[in-house]
C-alpha cells in the first residue's frame, strides 16, 4: 500500500495492541529520564498532572537550564543506531548538509530540504544506498518544509524557507525546478524559531504553516495589546500574543495561491513537524519553552483545532501556569488545551508520521516522530526516533523509544534524528542533520 503526503486515518484495528500493562510503562519522575535511559521498547507515560513545580519565576536565560550543547563526533566505525528486534538500518546517503524535512512525491521520489545549504535536494524514487541527490532549487532561506500540490496530482512543489513560503511549477517526475520560485507568503520574521512546516486539506483546498514564536516565553512583550483584548483575539485567534510575537507561534491556514490568510490555531510556541490525517485532523509537534526547569515545560505531539489555543505563553500542557506570566491571563486557564502526548521535556521533538503499512508489524502502526535532542539540560533527552501508542485509533498518551543509541556519553553525540518519512514500500526514512545522513529502517530482512 502507497503512503502519501496525506495520511490515512488510524483504523480501529489498532484495539488489537497487546495490553499496555504487558510492559513497564514510566510514569512519575521515572518518564523525565536521560538519553541514558534510552532503548528500543523503553515506555514512558508523562501527564499534566504529574509534572513538577517550576524552580523558579523568573524569565532568566541563565538558571536553572544548562548550557550544554553536545560535542558532535562522527559515526563511529562499526555503529549504527538501535531499532527493535526484527528491524534492521542501513545508511541510504551520506554527505548532506543539514537534512531535515524529508518528503515523499506521489510517484516516490525523495525531497530532502538542506537548510544549511539553502536548498532542497531530490533521490530518484528506485535510489539505492549509497544514494546520490540532484539539486531541486537552491538559493533559499533555510529551507524547511515541503509540500505537494494538489495532494493526487501536484502542480506545484511548496517550500516554507525561515522568511517566506514559495512554490515552483512541477511535472511528476521533475527533479529540476521548471521555473523561478513564485513568493506565495512574503516577510516573514526570521527571529529566534525559523522552521516552517507545511500541510494541506486532503482536497487541497486550504494550505497550513507553521510558525514559531520569537522568544522563548514572551518576555519583553508589553502588558497590553494594541487594542482591547476581545478585539486582538477576534482578529488574531484566542490567546494571541502581540508585539514582536503578533502571529507568532501559530499554525496559519490560507488558500494555495496565499490569499485569505489567517491564524488557524494559537499558542503552539514552536510547531516544528505537521502532518494531516485523511479525515482533515492536523497535527502537530511541540517544542515547549526553557529556563522553569529540567523535566518543564514538556515537548508534545498534539491534534490542532481550528481556533484552539494550546498555552504559549502564558500556559503549558493544558492550565500549568507559566511563572513568567503568573497572574496575568487567567481567563485563559481553562481555554489552554492539553496535547494528547506529552515528551520529555527539551527532547526538541520535530518531525512526525503516521505509518500504517504492512511493511511493518501492526503493532508499529501509528505515529513516528523524531527528536533532535536537548542543549540546554544537565542531563541530555532526546536523540532518537519515539512512536505514540495506539489503542481504539487514539493515541493513549504511552509513547516508545523505537530508534536510539546517538549519545556516546556525556559530552559525545553521533547524530541527531530530525526528518522523517514513510517510502511507497512502507520503509522508514530518517535524516540526521548532524552528520549528513539518511538512514533507511526496514523490517523483516527486506
Amino acid at each position: 500500500m502507497r503512503t502519501s503526503t496525506i495520511l490515512t486515518s488510524l483504523p480501529l484495528t489498532f484495539a488489537l495492541l497487546a495490553p499496555l500493562h504487558a510492559q513497564e510503562v514510566l510514569t512519575g519522575e521515572a518518564a523525565f529520564g536521560t538519553a541514558e535511559d534510552n532503548a528500543p521498547g523503553t515506555r514512558r507515560h508523562i501527564t499534566a498532572d504529574a509534572l513538577p513545580a517550576p524552580s523558579h519565576a523568573e524569565n532568566d536565560p541563565e538558571a536553572p537550564d544548562f548550557q550544554n550543547n553536545p560535542t558532535m563526533v562522527d559515526r563511529p566505525e562499526g555503529t549504527m543506531p538501535q531499532v527493535p528486534e526484527g528491524f534492521a538500518v542501513e545508511v541510504f546517503a551520506e554527505g548532506l548538509t543539514e537534512p531535515r524535512v524529508i518528503r515523499i512525491a506521489p510517484n516516490g521520489d525523495i525531497f530532502v530540504a538542506e537548510s544549511e545549504a539553502g536548498r532542497v535536494s531530490v533521490f530518484p524514487a528506485d535510489a539505492q544506498a549509497p544514494a546520490t541527490p540532484e539539486v531541486f532549487a537552491e538559493g533559499l532561506d533555510r529551507p524547511f518544509g515541503i509540500l505537494f500540490h494538489p495532494p493526487q496530482n501536484p502542480e506545484h512543489v511548496y517550500v516554507a524557507a525561515a522568511n517566506q513560503v514559495v512554490r515552483y511549477p512541477y511535472a511528476e517526475g521533475d527533479r529540476t525546478a521548471s521555473g523561478e520560485a513564485e513568493v506565495i507568503l512574503p516577510d516573514i520574521p526570521t527571529e529566534r524559531h525559523w522552521t516552517r512546516d507545511l500541510a494541506t486539506t486532503a482536497d487541497g483546498s486550504r494550505i497550513f504553516v507553521s510558525i514559531g514564536s520569537a522568544s522563548n516565553v514572551a518576555g519583553a512583550m508589553s502588558d497590553e495589546p494594541p487594542e482591547e483584548i476581545t478585539a486582538w483575539e477576534q482578529s488574531h485567534g484566542v490567546g494571541a500574543a502581540w508585539g514582536d510575537e503578533e502571529n507568532r507561534a501559530v499554525v496559519q491556514v490560507m488558500n494555495p495561491d496565499g490569499s485569505e490568510l489567517r491564524n488557524f490555531a494559537t499558542g503552539l510556541r514552536n510547531c516544528s513537524g505537521m502532518a494531516v490525517q485523511q479525515d482533515g485532523t492536523l497535527w502537530c509537534t511541540g517544542n515547549e519553552r526553557d529556563h522553569i526547569g529540567p523535566n518543564l515545560a514538556p515537548d508534545y505531539i498534539t491534534s490542532v483545532q481550528d481556533g484552539g489555543f494550546y498555552g504559549w505563553p502564558w500556559y503549558y500542557a493544558g492550565g500549568n501556569e507559566d511563572p513568567a506570566h503568573a497572574g496575568e491571563r487567567p481567563d485563559l486557564a481553562d481555554k489552554s488545551l492539553t496535547p494528547e502526548v506529552l515528551l520529555q521535556a527539551h527532547s526538541s521533538t520535530m518531525q512526525l508520521v503516521f505509518h500504517d503499512d504492512e511493511a511493518f508489524p501492526e503493532e508499529y502502526h501509528g505515529i513516528f516522530a523524531t527528536m533532535r535532542g536537548s542543549w540546554n539540560r544537565e542531563n541530555r533527552t532526546g536523540y532518537k526516533v519515539v512512536r505514540a501508542l495506539i489503542e481504539d485509533g487514539k493515541p493513549t498518551g504511552v509513547y516508545e523509544d523505537f530508534m536510539t543509541g546517538f549519545v556516546l556519553n556525556e559530552a559525545e553525540v553521533w547524530g541527531r534524528p530530525t526528518g522523517i518519512a514513510v517510502l511507497p514500500d512502507g520503509n522508514l526514512l530518517v535524516s540526521d542533520d548532524a552528520n549528513g545522513t539518511i538512514y533507511r529502517v526496514t523490517h523483516g530482512g527486506q
